[in-house]
């Protein structure tokens, strides 16, 4: 398909699980505010307290796509708890009431647990949700000794009944503004082979290893003579697996920026750190933001690999890439400016 390009994005981290309030702004990286989120604290003589963000193991966030005078707002994904993604949007001054739709990447509950304080901040108002089909498939980790842990299920009725317009989509779809759903992702590496056995999912009769969570998806824009900027949630189809997919669906060869989680944690994930990075490192992207699921090693590891390109994530911070200032669409950008024709 032929995915337009676009002047600008943004994209603001709104859950993750790092916040850290000493982080400086740079070039196209604009970091919280030392004084976001004041909150009432009598121990004080001010009586109020810099609380700062919250961060959670989850993830979530904004998306604002910019074309000439005409914007477009998402969201991507919504945190683990019932009200982190709504307290850090207060705190930053977000009004949500102004977002155009919500994607979810996947069902896991740290993806899909934050849509009760979104409804409570925007009200009944029939916002857009496109899910996977598979999004709610029951799901459970096989813990050692015989336990295990049910993970918490989505349910569409509740949603409905919260003012979400549910909208099921398997295969890839492009949303106005130019940002496209990749949908179910090819799995095509050697590498990249999914959850481990402990991953299960209800099928009906019994649970079942569930490796791949069909369900995984991320957001692809493309930037105007840049390239892509790819959004994932997990990235349980792997991460280069979603890039090589992003580039067949488009036709586009140029990754600018990669931001999300990895899913490189753990004794599972480690032995796909190397050739994870080995990928990227050929790609050459000129931003990259691993957050949430990546893991500390993979972390070091980017970080050693791609040290122009690594940055810290981190709880509020925006992340802008705009059309070099000769596109007659398009201005030289400030961090978190916006673009005018």
């Amino acid at each position: 398909m032929t995915l337009p390009e676009v002047d600008e994005v943004r994209v603001t981290t709104m859950v993750d699980n790092t916040f850290d309030a000493l982080l400086a702004s740079t070039e196209g990286v604009t970091r919280a505010s030392m004084g976001a989120g004041r909150t009432a604290a009598r121990q004080f003589a001010g009586g109020e307290a810099l609380a700062g963000l919250r961060a959670e193991h989850g993830f979530s966030a904004l998306v604002t796509v910019q074309s000439g005078n005409a914007s477009t707002t998402l969201l991507f994904d919504t945190g683990a708890s019932p009200d982190g993604l709504s307290v850090n949007a207060e705190r930053l001054g977000i009004d949500v009431g102004g977002l155009q739709g919500v994607v979810l990447s996947h069902g896991h509950f740290d993806h899909a647990g934050g849509f009760d304080g979104l409804a409570r901040l925007r009200g009944r108002s029939h916002l857009p949700l496109t899910v996977h089909p598979a999004v709610w498939t029951r799901r459970r980790l096989e813990l050692p000794a015989g336990q295990s842990l049910e993970m918490p299920t989505l349910s569409r009725g509740a949603l409905e009944r919260e003012g979400f317009e549910v909208i099921e989509r398997r295969r890839p779809s492009l949303l106005t503004g130019g940002i496209l759903i990749t949908g179910e992702v090819d799995r095509v590496t050697e590498f990249e082979h999914g959850m481990p056995q402990a991953h299960q999912a209800w099928d009906g009769n019994g649970w079942r290893h569930d490796p791949a969570v069909i369900d995984d998806q991320a957001l692809v824009i493309n930037v105007r003579s840049r390239g892509l900027v790819i959004i994932t949630g997990c990235g349980h189809a792997g991460v280069v697996n979603i890039i090589r997919h992003a580039m067949r669906l488009t036709g586009v060869s140029k990754l600018l920026a990669l931001i999300g989680g990895f899913h490189l944690s753990g004794p599972a994930f480690e032995p796909v750190i190397g050739p994870t990075v080995a990928a990227l490192t050929e790609l050459a992207p000129e931003l990259i933001v691993p957050g949430h699921c990546t893991g500390w090693r993979a972390q070091h590891t980017l970080a050693t690999a791609l040290p122009e390109a690594w940055v810290q994530t981190s709880v509020g911070t925006t992340y802008t890439l705009s059309a070099p200032p000769g596109d007659p669409w398009s201005r030289p950008s400030s961090p978190g400016s916006t673009v005018q024709q």
